[in-house]
């Protein structure tokens, strides 16, 4: 029978090029439907180019290549982001106008509003941002993945990229920690969209060690899981929130119904984010428990193996 200090050494094996593969195949299988418009296309892309941006790091290829490659990856999330915001505003007016709890008037207000400025933000994306250019960048990330296959295997360095990514996990849980000790208690929008920045950047990060030590879903993964959908539905309509303020403060002339049924929509998602709120407040003791446990774990794995962890990976 294996001991777990075994084990460790060959689940710290798994091929370095493989993880980058997996997520480059997901960023260019859809590059074609992003140009036509494709919602779910655009949405992919953009988690394939954050999730590239997670593994790039610890991959030990050249600093200065890998710098580039992330601040480019970077660029490509922020510009499909601001399109895909509008997108989710979209249909989340869609989902509200379908529950029949909303005025539709002031909802077809929002729409028409909301529908502009995503069509404007498509024009803007094509222009900055051409399926050319995201198609140079996967070839470049082509050529590492090559690379980094015809590459000697070195064990020490197997088992330094895999003690990076404890690292980066136990940095990244205790600024959840501290993140989610800050928000305290109280429905304070600022504090949790940091909370809920800090869960994502975790979640990305236990999911690339479950990855690589062959390990299927873990209940800690599917706590932080829902506790992100979670407060990306709160994020989304406090998003909404926002604009819906936006158009009423346009409003030309003063209109007093068009701006109560607006009223009337801003009423509504605020109730729906306290509530949201109230079930993120009865996850937070799962999530300190997944930061308990997951800052610990570095430590715990370098005094089994009897050696002092090398140096970090860029969190």
């Amino acid at each position: 029978m294996r001991g777990p200090s075994v084990l460790y050494i060959m689940s710290a094996s798994h091929p370095r090029y493989e993880l980058l593969r997996k997520r480059l195949d997901v960023f260019t299988s859809v590059l074609h439907r992003v140009e036509e418009g494709d919602v779910r296309a655009l949405h992919r892309t953009r988690v394939a180019s954050r999730r590239l941006r997670e593994v790039l790091p610890i991959l030990q290829v050249d600093p200065a290549t890998t710098r580039k490659l992330v601040r480019r990856l970077r660029r490509v999330t922020d510009r499909l982001g601001s399109v895909r915001e509008l997108d989710v505003l979209l249909l989340l007016l869609e989902e509200l106008h379908e529950s029949g709890r909303q005025d539709d008037a002031g909802l077809k207000r929002v729409v028409a509003v909301v529908s502009e400025e995503r069509n404007e933000a498509r024009k803007r994306l094509y222009e900055k941002l051409p399926t050319a250019e995201l198609r140079r960048l996967a070839n470049r990330l082509t050529e590492v993945s090559r690379e980094l296959e015809s590459a000697r295997s070195d064990r020490r360095k197997d088992l330094a990229w895999r003690w990076a990514v404890d690292a980066r996990i136990a940095r990244r849980a205790q600024r959840l920690a501290t993140a989610m000790g800050e928000a305290g208690a109280v429905y304070l929008p600022e504090r949790l969209h940091v909370v809920r920045i800090s869960l994502k950047k975790l979640r990305y990060a236990v999911e690339l060690r479950a990855e690589i030590a062959g390990e299927k879903r873990s209940d800690d993964l599917r706590t932080l899981k829902r506790a992100q959908d979670l407060l990306g539905r709160m994020h989304d309509r406090q998003m909404l929130i926002g604009r819906v303020r936006q158009v009423q403060a346009a409003l030309t002339p003063p209109d007093s119904a068009a701006w109560d049924a607006l009223d009337t929509v801003i009423n509504s998602l605020e109730d729906d984010c306290r509530h949201l709120h109230a079930r993120y407040m009865r996850m937070r003791p799962a999530l300190a428990a997944v930061c308990g446990q997951s800052i610990a774990r570095p430590s715990t794995t370098s005094a089994r193996r009897g050696q002092a962890a090398p140096r970090r990976a860029a969190s």
